[in-house]
């Protein structure tokens, strides 16, 4: 007789296994510190109600989306502007030399520069980005598919400038970091301590610049919480540093400042002094890199905190801008200038000794740089995969706040594609000519997208003046930028239309898919199942099937299942189970629902999963089983032989998960059908859900599944006569007589 158990009496695999504990410690320290910050703001509430209006204002303001707070504010300065902020290292040299020299930057030309630099900066950053974009968020989150996920039901073409102008920024995420980096790292050349050092190996620079971004890319599973604070005191600093080194260039000669006037800048622009050009505009629109990354990491540091550190840093920003421009007035006639290649204003304008901090907050300020756009683009790919326009993705997120997220395979994506662009360029020279045409095509496609939401939100003529006025100024930008296209701006380009292709086959892919997916009510598949589960002929497939959906809807089945449980050999089982997961915004919610169908065998689950919550779907299921085994909705199982899970109370589990493939006799264009192969392929790179799910060790079965769409008739085959050669005639007559004889012989017998 077979004992009800073999099992060893102790653990020998250490499987996994749910706590009798409703929180981690983890979970709990959390929230204590969570409940202590509100006891704190309470009591500041309470304190500063007592205050008056000011009070009342503080409150209002700290129970509404635009809340501050100083440890956040200090992350905001180390995750957003960090782009924004290193636009000072060369605006100033790109303008002096697309002029031909400090001898050609005149009055005019210097007052016409600041004038478009400020005003494009107040047009573009402060007033398109922080007073209108930030005000309009999803959920919290900002960036252009945010914007698009509240504007896609007015009109089904508004996908195409937001897949254009995410995969835009996207291409712009891998630049940033190579520009950034290995301009500031070249900055080591200036300094005469290191000069013989650099002169001596051409390729050290390289070499250094491939160490800080390999750092940069290994320390972003930390989390951008941690990286803000360090980088957030820095860059307090270099605003700081900027703001001072460009108020002691001033000296007593504010005349400058005449610039504020747009008439310096438009005159300007259309004079015959300005030897640029129309490429002018590709040097001004510098000034404003970093602004959509300022838009996109909303959701990492808060709204409020953008609010109220933006003032310091564009003051910082203006005064740096205008202190460099006295200082190319004061020093237009040195001769000791006229020679010097490269002439970059930044750090000419500073005493020798303070150059070597100058060098060393710029390089601090190049991985800053690069980390507001890393962070930008964790968010973009995010907000994509929700949207179908990617794969998904394991997310991680190191920090309470879901918006500071970290996902793995973009990490090591954009840090090989930044290695591919240095390997390619070699140089910041090469690589900042590519620098900035993809960001202009984010701008013009945002511009779009806002304006369209204004539109339905009823405020029409403001849409109207909206587009006019920005679409003008960023189709002049782009215009300028395009002069950059034959030396090197075509790889900004080729990176924006590879990442536009994959969003698009994908998103085309997911729609053929969905054109054929069914769902079954329970009246139309209990029968079927309830056969199969009493039919003892059939033997047991596994004593439990799980297959994992993406449907969340609790009432119906997928035909995609059904079809799993009775192709080829029916797949009898004690319990079929249907489980979808969901990712909740809060960061430790554990719930989960069960519809039986009024049945015994057939469950459909749905597990509520917080964003900080491991999504071990096997430990949790076990915990759902037992829980229905004990109120007696679920028959009492038991397993006789060892098994991985450890546990005796439940039976086997076999896991499934079902992908589909194109059939030939689809109905289908050429173009879908390469959307579906496109899509095949990416999934088959980016993985299945078996690795985040905890399956692997499981051994799942993936299935694949004919995909119909819209069959054609199979045209009918025609029966031909088959013809013989008289040699083969007799053989056949022989052998027919053989077996006439054959049965006269046997009735004979009988």
């Amino acid at each position: 007789m077979i004992e009800d158990s073999i099992l060893p009496p102790e653990s020998i695999t250490k499987a996994p296994k749910v706590s009798h504990q409703a929180r981690t410690r983890e979970e709990r320290i959390a929230l204590k510190a969570e409940r202590k910050a509100a006891m704190k703001l309470a009591a500041q509430r309470k304190k500063a109600s007592s205050r008056g209006p000011l009070g009342r204002l503080w409150i209002r303001i700290q129970s509404s989306p635009d809340k501050v707070s100083l440890g956040m504010a200090i992350v905001a300065l180390g995750v957003v502007y960090g782009d924004i902020g290193t636009s000072p290292l060369y605006m100033s040299q790109t303008f002096l030399s697309g002029q031909g020299g400090i001898g050609n930057a005149d009055r005019p030309a210097v007052l016409g520069m600041l004038s478009l630099v400020f005003w494009s900066i107040t047009l573009i950053t402060t007033i398109k980005y922080v007073f209108i974009a930030l005000r309009i968020d999803n959920k919290g989150e900002g960036g252009i598919f945010a914007l698009y996920s509240l504007v896609r039901r007015h009109a089904k073409w508004l996908v195409i400038p937001a897949m254009l102008g995410g995969a835009a920024f996207l291409a712009d995420s891998v630049l940033t970091p190579a520009v950034s980096i290995s301009s500031a790292v070249e900055g080591l050349k200036t300094l005469p301590l290191l000069e013989p050092v650099f002169n001596d190996n051409e390729n050290l620079t390289l070499m250094i610049t491939v160490v800080v971004i390999l750092i940069l890319f290994s320390v972003q599973s930390r989390g951008t919480e941690r990286i803000g604070k360090v980088f957030g005191t820095v860059v307090m600093i270099w605003f700081a540093f900027l703001a001072v080194v460009g108020v002691a260039n001033l000296g007593n000669d504010w005349t400058v400042f005449e610039a504020l006037n747009p008439m310096y800048g438009l005159r300007f622009l259309f004079s015959s002094g300005n030897v640029a050009g129309l490429a002018i505009m590709g040097t001004v629109f510098l000034s404003t890199t970093g602004a959509e990354a300022l838009y996109s990491d909303m959701g990492h540091v808060g709204r409020g905190n953008i609010y109220i550190t933006w003032p310091f840093i564009k003051i910082a920003l203006v005064l740096n801008y205008f202190g460099q421009g006295a200082w190319m007035l004061n020093n237009q006639n040195n001769p000791d200038l006229k020679n010097v290649q490269n002439l970059n204003p930044f750090f000419q304008m500073m005493n020798p000794n303070v150059r070597y901090v100058a060098v060393a907050l710029s390089v601090t300020a190049g991985v800053i740089a690069s980390q507001a756009l890393i962070t930008g683009a964790f968010t973009m790919v995010s907000e994509a995969t929700g949207l179908n326009w990617m794969p998904h993705l394991q997310v991680r997120y190191p920090a309470r706040t879901r918006g500071q997220l970290y996902i793995p395979v973009v990490n090591m994506v954009l840090c090989a594609a930044t290695l591919i662009v240095l390997g390619i360029f070699r140089d910041s020279e090469h690589i900042a000519a590519a620098y900035g045409l993809a960001l202009t095509i984010t701008m013009i496609t945002t511009t779009v997208l806002l304006a369209v939401y204004i539109w339905f939100k009823g405020r029409k003529f403001w849409a109207v003046v909206f587009t006019v006025v920005f679409l003008a100024i960023q189709m002049l930008f782009f215009m300028a930028s395009m002069a950059k296209f034959l030396h090197g701006g075509w790889f900004t380009m080729l990176l924006t239309l590879a990442i536009l292709f994959i969003m698009y086959t994908w998103n085309e892919g997911t729609k053929v898919e969905r054109s054929q997916r069914r769902h079954m009510a329970p009246k139309e598949c209990l029968p079927a199942l309830d056969m199969l589960h009493n039919d003892f002929r059939v033997p047991y497939y596994a004593d439990n099937l799980v297959y994992l959906t993406s449907d969340t809807e609790m009432c119906r089945l997928d035909t995609d299942i059904f079809f799993s449980i009775f192709a080829d050999h029916p797949k009898r089982a004690r319990a079929w189970w249907a489980v979808s997961v969901q990712t909740t915004d809060d960061p430790f919610t554990r719930d989960y629902s069960v519809e039986n169908f009024g049945t015994n065998y057939l469950f459909r689950v749905r597990m509520r999963l917080g964003f900080k919550v491991d999504q071990n779907v096997a430990t949790y299921l076990h915990q759902i089983m037992h829980e229905l085994i004990d109120s007696g909705e679920m028959p009492q199982q038991t397993s006789v032989y060892p098994k991985v899970d450890e546990d005796p109370q439940i039976g086997t589990i076999k896991y499934i998960l079902i992908h589909k493939a194109l059939m030939p006799e689809s109905k289908i264009t050429t173009g879908r059908a390469l959307a579906l192969q496109v899509k095949y392929a990416i999934r088959h790179v980016a993985g299945s859900p078996v690795k985040w799910f905890g399956l692997a060790p499981y051994n799942p079965i993936v299935e694949v599944q004919p995909l119909f769409v819209t069959t054609r008739r199979v045209p009918r085959l025609q029966r031909v006569t088959l013809r013989r050669t008289k040699r083969q005639q007799a053989m056949l007559q022989e052998a027919k007589k053989d077996k006439k004889d054959s049965k006269e012989a046997k009735d004979n017998k009988e």
